[in-house]
């Protein structure tokens, strides 16, 4: 049995815990009946004992599996983590999705990508990484009476995403703090008619105007001033041909979207420029979750 889950950039600059992008660049992890409960992991965060025995997962796999089969059985699962931690990237939202999906897979019990994604609200209340996590591609999200309400566009194969992740990470929790708890009517305005003329944008491949929906004044400038280098690594991907730049969810990765034409010239640009952060191009992805009993 086997499960993999793809990344995500959400807010996408001014769609604040709304709007979110699947990237492909997957964790995975295989599941085999087993006499004894074991675990093995290899990637990303396999020296953190605490992410090594992959507990927030376990959490969610036990409590949904007991929850279909009425009892618990012992399984060997086999953990293949590419997607940075704690870096933006939806490494907690894909940990979740895994979790539930597998849950399913492992009972040998059918499930559908609307009942994961609701399910996962337990877990992430903000729908922004979970729902392209699940669903994949470009996604427009709200929830309503604990329930997740989204449209999906699938995204074309002529463009990338070339991700900036800096050697340090931004927790969600402190960069929520940086937030100020009243915001004047003229930020609200901008950032509202900033997402939804994004969205507008997405649902009709109108790419050349990303750059002026990507701007934000909610969150994305409070939080980049906590890492300040990353205003120039905006500046140099957008002046490299970009179609957009900004935060990816909270930071610290930021996220470039461009023509796959100009990603290696992006790419280099900014791999010369921060020689001590990560750069990856990658392609988008349209499937969400997968699964194979």
């Amino acid at each position: 049995m086997f499960v993999s889950v793809p990344a995500t950039s959400a807010n996408l600059g001014p769609g604040f815990d709304t709007l979110g992008l699947s990237i492909n660049f997957r964790n995975e992890v295989t599941i085999k009946p087993s006499r004894f409960f074991s675990v093995s992991t290899r990637g990303e965060g396999a020296e953190n004992p605490h992410i090594r025995k992959n507990i927030l997962f376990m959490n969610i796999f036990n409590k949904q599996y007991e929850k279909i089969k009425g009892r618990r059985d012992n399984f060997r699962f086999e953990f293949t983590n590419r997607i940075p931690i704690s870096r933006g990237l939806g490494s907690s939202s894909a940990v979740i999705t895994a979790a539930l999906t597998a849950s399913f897979v492992a009972a040998g019990e059918r499930y559908n990508k609307r009942k994961i994604l609701n399910l996962a609200l337990e877990y992430e209340p903000h729908p922004d990484n979970i729902t392209p996590a699940v669903m994949g591609g470009f996604n427009v999200a709200c929830v309503e009476d604990k329930k997740v309400y989204s449209k999906k566009r699938k995204v074309p194969e002529y463009l990338r995403a070339v991700l900036v992740i800096p050697n340090k990470t931004i927790s969600t929790a402190k960069s929520r703090n940086v937030l100020p708890d009243l915001y004047r009517t003229e930020e609200m305005v901008y950032s509202l008619s900033r997402s939804s003329f994004m969205t507008a944008l997405f649902m009709t491949e109108s790419w050349d105007l990303l750059r002026i929906a990507s701007k934000d004044m909610i969150h994305q400038t409070r939080r980049m001033k906590q890492m300040p280098e990353l205003f120039e690594v905006q500046k140099t991907a957008l002046s490299n041909g970009a179609l957009m730049s900004t935060l990816s969810g909270s930071g610290s990765t930021f996220f470039t979207l461009c023509y796959a034409d100009d990603a290696p010239k992006i790419h280099r640009a900014l791999a010369k420029k921060f020689p001590k952060f990560r750069v990856f191009t990658k392609t988008l992805d349209n499937y969400g979750v997968t699964s194979k009993s």
